[in-house]
């Protein structure tokens, strides 16, 4: 009878160890749109509230990852484009929940993103709140005008072989700021940040070097009010000379009269 007991008393105590289980695997898959459908469809597309974000200060994202995104990407897509899901979602669960921002001037415009995964966990849907939230993804028509171009020395903007913002010299901040402005009164749609290099170094280092100045200058025009929506950075290394020098110049010579080469270019297109 005692046996008995403790088999009729344990019943209890695995079904609670059970119950807990599927809890904690619930609270690690749930999702809040209601009647998702194998292919990835919605019945009721329903975002989470924003106060149960695990990721509190959601993300900043680019266009140009939210473009790529479409029927069919996968999960580690996703990951790799806008990172992991902003709430509480498992790899199991049928809806990844973001909270984006975009900067438009001065203010900052936040928006919820959701992907709906079909039955191989694929995204096929892709909800955004408030709707018009998704007119940001249209590209900007290019009106047809002459491309207006800003060009400043390397050496001004950076002390020699840095590239990061806590690198840039105070006379290079003073004119990024100028042409910051100048952005933004012509109000492109379209403005290339282009970094160069001269040929002293690998080939491979001066690609680098020339990418992440582009980069740095790209994130202080945004950061001073230039709209991100258009605004793009690439660096070609030593490959567009504006001058050639004598190679068989001592070193400090060529530095010098390598110096027109070492420039970072801003590129502004499609105003009125």
């Amino acid at each position: 009878m005692e046996n008995t007991n403790k088999i009729v008393r344990g019943i209890p105590l695995a079904l609670c160890a059970a119950v807990a289980m599927v809890a904690v695997l619930a609270g690690c898959t749930r999702h809040v749109s209601r009647d998702i459908t194998p292919q990835g469809q919605a019945g009721e597309v329903v975002f989470p509230a924003v106060d149960r974000i695990v990721l509190k200060e959601g993300t900043f994202p680019t266009l140009e990852a939210l473009r790529q995104i479409g029927p069919g990407v996968t999960r580690d897509q996703l990951y790799q484009l806008i990172g992991r899901p902003h709430f509480r979602e498992g790899f199991h669960a049928r809806e990844w929940d973001y909270l984006f921002h975009f900067r438009d001037g001065d203010q900052v415009v936040t928006c919820q993103y959701k992907v709906i995964f079909d039955g191989e966990y694929r995204g096929q849907n892709f909800h955004w709140l408030p709707a018009g939230c998704a007119d940001r993804l249209k590209d900007r028509p290019v009106v047809a005008s002459d491309p207006k171009r800003f060009e400043i020395s390397g050496d001004a903007l950076f002390a020699f072989g840095r590239s990061g913002l806590e690198d840039m010299l105070s006379g290079g901040r003073d004119e990024l700021l100028k042409v910051a402005n100048e952005l933004k009164a012509l109000d492109a749609s379209v403005v290339q940040v282009v970094g160069h290099t001269d040929l002293i170094g690998s080939d491979a280092a001066n690609l680098e070097l020339s990418r992440r100045r582009a980069e740095t200058v790209r994130d202080f025009l945004a950061k001073s009010g230039v709209s991100a929506d258009g605004l793009s950075a690439h660096g070609v290394g030593e490959a567009e000379p504006v001058k050639q020098c004598d190679d068989k110049l001592d070193r400090e010579a060529l530095i010098a009269c390598l110096q027109p080469n070492r420039r970072v270019e801003v590129v502004a297109k499609g105003f009125k």
